[in-house]
Parts: C-alpha cells; sequence; structure tokens
C-alpha cells in the first residue's frame, strides 16, 4: 500500500523506516528523499526510481534505465546526522572528496554525512553523480 508524503507515494515498508525515527531526523531524510526524486527528475538519463528497502534502509535504484548505482538515505550512527550511502565498489565518494573537500563528512568508500546546514547545490550534484554512475562510467570507456 502506497502513503502519500511531500506529493510522492511512498511504499508502506518504506514510511514504516522512516517513521521510527524522531520527528526532527525523520523531516530531514524525507527532505533528502524529496531532494533524490526532484534530482532524477531533473538529470538526463535517469528514468524513474524505485524506492525500496536494502539493508533495512529507504534506497533508490534506477531499474528502468540502470543509469545509476543504488542510494541509501539513513543516520550515520557516529555521528547522529543524516547521510546518503553509496556501493562502497564505486569511486564516487573519493571524487565527492575531491569536488567537495569541506562541504561534507565523508565515512569511508560508502557515505556522505550530511551536516545542519547542506550546500543544497552540492547535494543535488552528489545524487546526480550516484544517479549517472553507470552511464558515466560507459562514456569512459
Amino acid at each position: 500500500m502506497a502513503i502519500e508524503r511531500g506529493g510522492n507515494a511512498m511504499d508502506a515498508a518504506v514510511a514504516a523506516v522512516l517513521d521510527g525515527y524522531p520527528i526532527a531526523t525523520r523531516e530531514r531524510l524525507l527532505r533528502l528523499r524529496e531532494l533524490i526524486i526532484e534530482t532524477a527528475a531533473s538529470t538526463a538519463g535517469v528514468g524513474a526510481l524505485e524506492e525500496t528497502l536494502k539493508w533495512g534502509q529507504v534506497s533508490y535504484l534506477t531499474p528502468q534505465s540502470g543509469s545509476g548505482t543504488t542510494v541509501r538515505i539513513d543516520v550515520d550512527k557516529a555521528s547522529g546526522q543524516p547521510a546518503i550511502y553509496v556501493n562502497c565498489q564505486t569511486n564516487l565518494v573519493d571524487e565527492y572528496r575531491q569536488i567537495y573537500p569541506e562541504a561534507f563528512a565523508y565515512q569511508g568508500t560508502r557515505a556522505v554525512v550530511i551536516g545542519d546546514a547542506p550546500d543544497e547545490a552540492a547535494l543535488r550534484h552528489v545524487i546526480a553523480q550516484a544517479l549517472t554512475y553507470h552511464l558515466r562510467k560507459k562514456r569512459v570507456v
């Protein structure tokens, strides 16, 4: 069953996970969700997103286009801040560190930790890079 959140239908299982967070954290994760959905819609080649749960985390896939790697959102256990997670086998977090060394905190090769007042343009770019990872990789080869 889908639940309406922020103008976008949400799977009941996804809603249940998000509802398990404290209100302030939930609102920040819902804002990340909106940014992911908006960025996907405005980024060429991404196509429709699938919102699901992977490893208990709210996740976004590009099954129609195959354009990107899975993007997950959750709370960073160390800082308690919302974070965007990508496949640790990609070089995405290294790219983000080079482009935005001061904009975010990073966790290994897997996470971008979002501070209290993130640079939204940088955040949208980080999301777009993940959602087009496979497309960009094909162009380089």
